[in-house]
């Protein structure tokens, strides 16, 4: 690892440092059974030479139908390869909110040869903006924004993008978290309201407090927080939720990678394997701050990767770390109340080889009710899918996992192995259809996925016929939908298909062609966010392989589609600069505007002729003012 810049890797490629894949596959068992495209791609794809939906008899289209009956509302782009952002014919785009700009008066300004100052770097907007939502308040319009993680290069200019002292840690600790700001339109378009009361920055040294099974258990404890009940900071933010009584959830993902050890010697515990936690974290926070050195705090990072709640009403209010919700590298929350009122969240683990998961809270919601205990007691599933086309949500409890609750809590991925889960192409955001009883989940790609493959629980990652998972060595990804059985989210039974599966035919002749709505005009790679608009159209965002070659080519920027679930129509609505992840979505109240992340964009972007490239939120609508969505 030395001789790696581990700071300008991708949280993929850290992970690959973490755990090396095998250094061989078997590929030609695989041609002969998954990679079947008579045998495969005609049985579980939902949109394949014009075949009913997998017997459920929702949908017949083909894909010429879909042609005549769309229902986008603008005319497909081409990909792009430069350094802007390109929208639709009658619409336009405008940045919002970008890296360094001030959410209160007292902040200064970023400038484009130092970056942010340490006073700084709490009160202004952070970086590498991820999942959004949009909250009316008083007839205010907030966001809470994530900010995943930092690029030391850009983000330390000062110092060549070495954190070189504990003054460089803070800064980088203060630009990750959450932002929430108010933001208003006016005649030069959208802005943030600077100085609202509503403006906050949320890092990895706020004070949170625990719920759930976990809350106070020894695992949780320190030197600090012998109680086991205060945590500071909240890390690696990727995807986001929206609860129905109006608060934020924020999902921490690869927080692995902020903890490392002083002494070389220190023996890593099993499950710091299992969740790869090694000996040198990605921003070298251990050697100036005792909290994220693990020879002295091995209790730390058991206290991260959770699903963290935020009242973005409330400036001065605590945020709740939710240990029902598992802990896992979670990338995002799709939360929907079920036929009986009960609250269900699907969650993601993304990594290769991981697992899908669903919360099912012990109590119902009710508008205007209490609600501090429905993400904090009720039961915890894992998802395992047959051949057949059906699956269910196995419940991880102590009988069936051989450990406590608070236990399964903490060590998700092992209670999810233990009762057999299926091994999944990275889970990545999941999204619920607003309009009808299924559920979608972006499997973004598995480059390990082969004949000898396991995860790092040691669970098998063939790739398998039939299954949600077909591919070796999977570089597209594909999206997985799946039907609750009764039309209820609460069920534990339910039957599933592929609504894509992502590829190239004009280079490929077998499955990684991808299924029959992908087509030269509409290639994309790496499904990863996904949002439904309030009319039931899917919106997919990407953040893949840019470089436009060999089986990438025609490809172009990561963008954004908007996917019709009905027709299987899927058409590029917008494309990012070079270099960046199209990443984070929401809508203003009136749904005439539509705010898009725009993640770790190559220099110049956004600002022309700027040295420093920013992470921004952008606003997109259409020229004549139009409800988007």
């Amino acid at each position: 690892m030395k001789d790696i810049d581990t700071k300008t890797l991708s949280w993929d490629e850290w992970d690959e440092l973490q755990r090396p894949a095998l250094a061989t596959t078997d590929f030609d068992a695989v041609v002969d059974t998954a990679l079947s495209r008579r045998g495969f791609l005609g049985g579980v794809l939902a949109f394949g030479s014009g075949a009913a939906v997998m017997g459920t008899g929702l949908l017949s289209g083909t894909s010429a139908q879909a042609q005549a009956t769309s229902r986008f509302g603008f005319n497909a782009i081409p990909i792009a390869t430069d350094f802007t952002v390109h929208v639709p014919e009658g619409y336009t785009w405008q940045p919002v909110a970008k890296w360094g700009q001030p959410l209160f008066s007292d902040a200064a300004p970023l400038s484009q040869e130092t970056g942010v100052d340490l006073a700084s770097s709490d009160r202004v907007f952070g970086e590498n903006t991820d999942g959004m939502e949009l909250f009316s308040i008083g007839g205010r319009q907030v966001v809470a924004v994530n900010h995943e993680y930092v690029n030391p290069d850009i983000n330390l200019p000062h110092t060549g993008g070495e954190t070189t002292s504990a003054d460089d840690a803070r800064i980088l600790q203060n630009m990750q978290g959450v932002t929430v700001m108010e933001v208003a339109e006016g005649a030069n378009g959208w802005d943030i309201v600077v100085d609202s009361p509503f403006n906050r920055r949320i890092t990895q040294n706020t004070p949170m407090t625990f719920s759930g099974p976990a809350a106070g258990h020894p695992l949780l404890q320190t030197a600090a927080d012998p109680d086991g009940m205060i945590v500071l900071g909240t890390f690696n933010n990727c995807g986001s939720g929206k609860t129905p009584w109006g608060t934020y959830l924020t999902c921490e993902e690869n927080f692995n990678g902020y903890f490392g050890s002083t002494d070389a010697a220190f023996a890593r515990p099993d499950d710091y394997v299992r969740y790869g936690i090694g000996l040198e974290s990605r921003y070298g926070y251990e050697k100036f701050d005792a909290r994220f050195d693990v020879s002295q705090n091995v209790n730390e990072p058991r206290r991260q990767g959770y699903v963290v709640e935020i009242d973005p009403s409330d400036a001065t209010s605590t945020p709740v770390k939710h240990t029902a919700l598992g802990r896992f590298k979670h990338e995002n929350a799709a939360v929907v109340v079920a036929r009986d009122g009960r609250v269900v969240v699907y969650l993601g683990d993304d990594e290769r080889g991981e697992f899908l998961y669903k919360f099912v809270s012990a109590g119902v919601y009710t508008p205007g009710g209490e609600t501090s205990s429905l993400l904090s007691d009720g039961q915890l599933y894992v998802a395992r899918f047959a051949t057949d086309m059906t699956g269910e949500w196995v419940a991880l409890t102590p009988e069936a996992t051989g450990m406590d609750a608070a236990e399964i809590a903490v060590y998700t991925r092992v209670a999810a192995s233990r009762v057999g889960a299926t091994t999944m192409d990275r889970p990545e955001w999941v999204a619920v259809n607003p309009v009808a009883i299924e559920g979608y989940c972006a499997l973004t790609n598995n480059s390990r996925r082969g004949a000898d493959a396991t995860n790092a629980g040691g669970d098998a990652m063939q790739a398998v016929e039939n299954s949600p998972n077909p591919r070796e060595a999977n570089r597209y990804g594909q999206i997985l939908r799946w039907f609750p059985d009764a039309e209820d989210h609460a069920a534990t039974t339910f039957h599933w298909d592929l609504y894509v599966m992502a590829g190239n035919p004009t280079v490929h002749q077998d499955a990684n062609a991808g299924s029959a709505n992908i087509n030269e005009g509409n290639l994309f790679n790496s499904p990863d966010g996904m949002m439904f608009d309030s009319s039931g159209l899917l919106w997919i965002q990407t953040d893949g392989d840019d470089s436009n070659e060999e089986g990438f080519a025609g490809m172009g920027n990561n963008q954004m589609l908007a996917g019709d679930p009905v027709t299987g129509e899927i058409a590029r609505f917008l494309t990012g600069p070079n270099g960046s992840e199209v990443t984070g979505l929401t809508w203003s109240a009136d749904r005439r505007t539509m705010f898009v992340g725009i993640q770790h964009p190559a220099a110049p972007f956004p600002d022309g002729d700027g040295k420093l490239a920013r992470s921004t939120v952008i606003a997109v609508k259409k020229a004549d003012g139009a409800v988007i969505g």
